[in-house]
Formats: C-alpha cells, sequence, structure tokens
C-alpha cells in the first residue's frame, strides 16, 4: 500500500512540475514606435523684427504613424547653438505666446515627443529680433556655421570657410572679419571687412586643429562677433 501511495504522489509532482510540456502560446510582440515628424517653424519668420515683445511662436502639425498624442517643446535662447536658454515649454497645440525682453536677439526651434516618448530631432532654427525703444540700429544675428562642420576633419592644407549671417534690418549691408589660428580664441584676423560669408583659408598645416570666428559688421557701426568653431586638418 505504501508503495502505490509513493508511486500515485511521484506521478502528481511528476504532471505539476512538468506540466504538459507546453509553454503556452508565443506572446505578440509589441509594434516598434516610431518617433513623430520633425515640425516646420511658420511664425515668426527667419530674421524678422518683432514690434511687440510678445511674441506668437507657431509651427506645423507632426505626424505620429501610430497615431499616438504629440506633445511639442518650444526652446528659445540667446544664442544659436541653445547654450543660453531663456524658456523651455512642453505643449500639445501648436501655438505658444511667449513674453521677451526688449532690444534683443532670440532663437527658436521646436521638436515633437509622442505617449511612448519617442522624440523627433529638433526643428531649424530661426532668429528674430524684438524691438527695443527708439532703437536705431539692430545688430546682425550671431552668424551660423555652413562649412567645414565643427570638430571635424578636412583632406588637405586649404579649407573653404562659409557661414550665413543675416540682420533684422534687411536694407544694412553686411560685412565680415575672420579670425583664424590654432590658439582659442584665434587672434589672428585673416580675412578684414569681406563682403561675402565666405573665405580661403591657404597654408594650413598638416595634422593641426585650428580655431576660427567671423565679426559680423552693418554699415551703420553695428557688429556681432561669433562663436568660436573648429577644424583639424590631417
Amino acid at each position: 500500500m505504501r508503495k502505490i501511495i509513493y508511486l500515485v504522489s511521484i506521478t502528481f509532482l511528476f504532471i505539476s512540475c512538468g506540466g504538459s510540456g507546453s509553454d503556452g502560446p508565443t506572446p505578440t510582440p509589441e509594434p516598434t514606435n516610431t518617433a513623430p515628424t520633425v515640425p516646420s517653424l511658420v511664425a515668426p519668420t527667419n530674421s524678422l523684427l518683432c514690434i511687440n515683445n510678445v511674441v506668437n511662436f507657431e509651427w506645423s502639425a507632426s505626424t505620429d504613424a501610430e497615431s499616438n498624442p504629440v506633445v511639442y517643446q518650444l526652446q528659445i535662447a540667446t544664442d544659436n547653438q541653445f547654450a543660453q536658454i531663456v524658456s523651455t515649454t512642453d505643449v500639445s497645440s501648436r501655438t505658444q505666446a511667449v513674453t521677451l525682453d526688449k532690444g534683443k536677439a532670440y532663437y527658436w526651434r521646436v521638436k515633437a515627443t509622442d505617449s511612448k516618448n519617442a522624440s523627433s530631432a529638433y526643428s531649424g532654427t530661426f532668429s528674430f529680433y524684438t524691438e527695443g525703444v527708439a532703437v536705431a540700429n539692430h545688430l546682425p544675428f550671431l552668424p551660423e556655421l555652413i562649412q567645414p562642420e565643427s570638430n571635424t576633419t578636412i583632406t588637405g592644407t586649404t579649407a573653404t570657410l562659409k557661414w550665413f549671417a543675416s540682420d533684422a534690418d534687411v536694407t544694412d549691408v553686411l560685412t565680415y572679419d575672420v579670425y583664424l589660428g590654432t590658439t582659442n580664441p584665434p587672434t589672428v584676423k585673416v580675412g578684414d571687412n569681406i563682403t561675402t560669408p565666405t573665405f580661403a583659408a591657404t597654408s594650413l598645416q598638416a595634422a593641426t586643429l585650428y580655431y576660427w570666428k567671423v565679426v559680423v559688421k552693418d554699415n551703420k557701426g553695428g557688429e556681432t562677433r561669433g562663436q568660436v568653431w573648429n577644424f583639424r586638418t590631417n
């Protein structure tokens, strides 16, 4: 009798622990979530002179492949590298009013994030100027780097330096001073009162890190000193 009870117990344990030999149906994996598309900036338009310092920002809607709800992050800074951010706002709409200081240049961009925390890249950057009291001339905006991209290595010992610059006073004529050297910041002026936003740097040393910057000047005595960029020769 004890043997029978022992065999029944062992059989029960085997069935209980071993189960039926099947782990059940394989769970269906959740579909991959993709980030929303990058928003496009609408207003204020690039290089605009804003008469009112209460600025109404507007951008295009992002699309989400999974139809997830989308929230937009609006960033405003006083430099085009967004190292000096003055406002970061998350909104579900495509518009936002922000009160800013008068008589300053600002830069703004937007990105979209869905409800599963997938974010798009930031949009391009637009600049604008808030009108001050009795301002006769507005300083040019900070120059924007075109080439060579910062922290990159170029081939050879010549480089074509390019940038973009603009001014809220659209009739102002802009000229440029270019500084280039191996110290940071560069102190040697290699281009003076250049009328086009490009400079051909020649006779560079191989395997050397170079720093450069651009000073943007208007024809009314205003000037804006750009940030320092760099590149390396191979």
